[in-house]
């Protein structure tokens, strides 16, 4: 069982020592820094800290393949991209064509040789939040669509409709300092860093869970005391299968506190809602 935790104020510091960090390299406003990241808890911490040097921050999709990580890193003009081991092989096989990417930053053991280690080189920045003069129209982060139809497509946005993102996943989870956030999606998606933003005005916990085994799922709203779930059809299919077949009996999980369930990302069918309830 692997488990780590941080309080918001860790989260800011962490934040503000990335800041001060890709200043040192020469970022500034406008400049565009790319995240290949699986969800971790570095994740948040490194996508506030390009916020707050001005760069534009640009996540990523972690099933891309080596092309279209060039191809996203191309269009969007970033000149920095952090990523994970998940992502050295595929990072390697086109670096040679990246000849705007003028830092590499990995997050994990054993740093390949073309990159600099994140943990090792933060932890000497100042934990100051940078002087940056930012303003709500200022361009914040570019987001990719999943390009189902060709390559993805690139969506920009500004540190207004992110803020207004916050607001409305606020009022819409209904979100109390108490409250505690279970996020499973991808990080890189709009959705899941959206949703989880809610936590972020509350100052509410939230939890990041990778795998969605059911029994996994129900587990972590147990131990954690989850009181607000998201969700995908499928998930939710395999949770209600799992019970039906008795591989999971909801009564040996603590889930009395979990008051709402955010399901979407596709049509959800009445049929199952039906079976939930």
């Amino acid at each position: 069982k692997y488990r780590r935790e941080m309080t918001w104020k860790e989260f800011d510091i962490k934040a503000n020592r990335f800041a001060n960090l890709l200043l040192t390299r020469g970022i500034k406003k406008g400049d565009k820094v790319a995240i290949l990241l699986m969800n971790c808890l570095e994740w948040l911490p490194i996508y506030f800290g390009i916020l707050k040097t001005g760069a534009l921050a640009v996540p990523m999709n972690y099933r891309y393949t080596s092309e279209e990580i060039k191809y996203c890193l191309e269009l969007s003009d970033s000149i920095t991209l952090i990523f994970g081991p998940e992502f050295t092989g595929r990072v390697e096989s086109v670096r040679d064509q990246l000849h705007d990417i003028n830092h590499y930053f990995y997050v994990g053991e054993e740093t390949p040789s073309f990159a600099d280690s994140y943990d090792c080189l933060v932890t000497y920045c100042s934990s100051t939040s940078p002087a940056v003069d930012l303003t709500e129209e200022d361009d914040a982060a570019i987001y990719f669509s999943s390009g189902t139809t060709g390559f993805p497509k690139a969506i920009l946005h500004s540190h207004k409709a992110l803020m207004s993102s916050c607001r409305t996943e606020l009022h819409h989870h209904g979100q109390k300092h108490d409250d505690v956030f279970l996020c499973i999606p991808p990080l890189y998606h709009t959705g899941a860093k959206m949703h989880w933003f809610g936590s972020l005005l509350s100052g509410s916990r939230a939890v990041l869970l990778r795998g969605v085994k059911p029994e996994w799922v129900l587990q972590t709203v147990s131990e954690e005391k989850a009181t607000i779930v998201w969700l995908l059809v499928p998930w939710v299919q395999d949770i209600l299968d799992a019970i039906d077949c008795g591989e999971v009996k909801p009564e040996e999980y603590r889930l009395s506190q979990w008051r709402l369930m955010h399901i979407g990302a596709q049509p959800v069918p009445p049929s199952l809602i039906k079976r939930w309830l």
